[in-house]
């Protein structure tokens, strides 16, 4: 039989990590731009009896009995992704981004095609063929890079590149680019070498869900994300592809790339799509667009320099180097996080130092705007960062700083009833 008892006596250990952690959420400000705090309803489907079940294949196609609701799951989680998005097939079943990178490259290139993609320290991602990656491993790839001066892609460089190079896919999107992405500009460089154009919209997943960024998708082939970051919507992945792909995308994840698929995880996707579907989540989207505005304004104003100047985005990307040559990513970073904001070092374009201890901060807004912040908070703890930056082991800067912090904490505070 099952022991009923809760996780508080059956480990005691670990429900004890689970009580930190939340006090870390709580008592900290998340400025990774990847992470986001999921609603109480997602993460109780999530956490749900869903776990249980096995259910390899797809709705009306199982390879197991018994998903007659898991059917119905997955269906909501189509039906709604579609109608975010407005793509002809979608496949909710990729455990993250990274592995719909990995099904959409299955689908559509050879071991041994060429991929043309953003280099990674100029914004790009790992799985888009960085050489420790999967794809860099399978597949020949070629980088494009951002323009050193403007910070900008250079698209007409990119067609001339793509002639060039005769990729088998171009792909677009970024883990670190705090510029919109111009995805019909992409789609010329993609059809210049007569290339499949992927998108991977991983970290705007919600601001392209909202109209507040462009959409890849209709525009693209094939348009990968992730479902966790500015979208809400618990930890996972998502396909989007016109219906020419649908079949060999599904097959490229299942066989190809997973085996049975997360079924809690996607009912956290239902969950989620559902709430984007809202007007109040549009006007979240538009917050955090405003928001990173406000930082990257606050940052300008104190004399650090910005990856572009600025953003349009979610996200800032700092570069340290003019301003504070002797400041790693990884001192300011530590510095931070030692009075409760949390963000992370990043590589810059031009990049002079390791990737363990790189040259610039990456800050996002997506986790602070769940809290509620708005563009004066986000102004006011800019400012807090500079400070920190200006003097990251001045122990009365920090004092200041962690105080700040926990006024914030408590004016803006999270997950109160959990």
């Amino acid at each position: 039989m099952l022991d009923n008892t809760p996780i508080e006596a059956t480990d005691p250990e670990l429900a004890a990590v689970l009580d930190d952690e939340l006090a870390r959420q709580r008592d900290t400000l998340t400025l990774i731009a990847s992470e986001n705090y999921a609603s109480p309803a997602v993460m109780e489907a999530q956490g749900s009896v869903l776990t249980n079940k096995y259910a390899e294949g797809y709705p009306g196609k199982r390879y197991y009995a018994g998903c007659e609701q898991i059917d119905r799951i997955e269906t909501l989680a189509i039906d709604r992704a579609k109608e975010l998005w407005g793509a002809e097939h979608v496949n909710v079943q990729p455990h993250s981004g990274s592995q719909a990178n990995m099904a959409a490259y299955l689908a559509v290139i050879d071991p041994g095609d060429t991929i043309l993609s953003l280099d990674l320290t100029h914004g790009g991602h790992l799985s888009h063929g960085h050489h420790m990656n999967f794809a860099g491993q399978v597949y020949d790839v070629e980088h494009y890079e951002v323009d050193p001066d403007s910070g900008y892609i250079d698209y007409d460089a990119l067609v001339e590149q793509a002639e060039a190079v005769d990729p088998d896919i171009v792909v677009s999107g970024f883990s670190a680019y705090p510029r919109e992405v111009e995805w019909e500009r992409v789609q010329e460089a993609a059809d210049a070498a007569d290339a499949i154009h992927l998108a991977d919209m991983a970290h705007i997943t919600g601001l392209v869900a909202a109209g507040v960024h462009e959409s890849p998708v209709g525009v693209a082939d094939i348009v990968t994300g992730s479902t966790h970051k500015s979208i809400r919507a618990g930890r996972g992945g998502i396909i989007l592809c016109k219906e020419e792909y649908a079949d060999a995308i599904d097959s490229a994840v299942i066989p190809g790339t997973q085996g049975g698929p997360l079924i809690h995880n996607i009912a956290g996707k239902a969950v989620g799509f559902k709430e984007a579907l809202t007007d109040e989540f549009t006007a979240y989207a538009e917050q955090i667009v405003d928001n990173a505005a406000a930082m990257a304004e606050t940052f300008t104003d104190h004399g650090i320099d910005l990856v572009s100047g600025g953003t349009d985005t979610h996200l800032v990307l700092a570069d340290l180097r003019p301003s504070h040559p002797d400041t790693t990513g990884k001192d300011v970073e530590k510095a931070l996080e030692s009075v409760g904001i949390v963000m992370n070092a990043n590589t810059v374009p031009g990049e002079t130092r390791s990737a363990f201890n790189p040259s610039g901060i990456r800050v996002g807004t997506p986790g602070v705007t769940t809290r509620g912040f708005d563009t004066a908070a986000s102004a006011e703890l800019a400012g807090v960062i500079c400070e920190v930056v200006d003097a990251p082991e001045d122990e009365a800067t920090l004092a200041a700083a962690s105080e700040t912090v926990d006024e914030f904490c408590t004016e803006y505070p999270l997950y109160e009833d959990v």
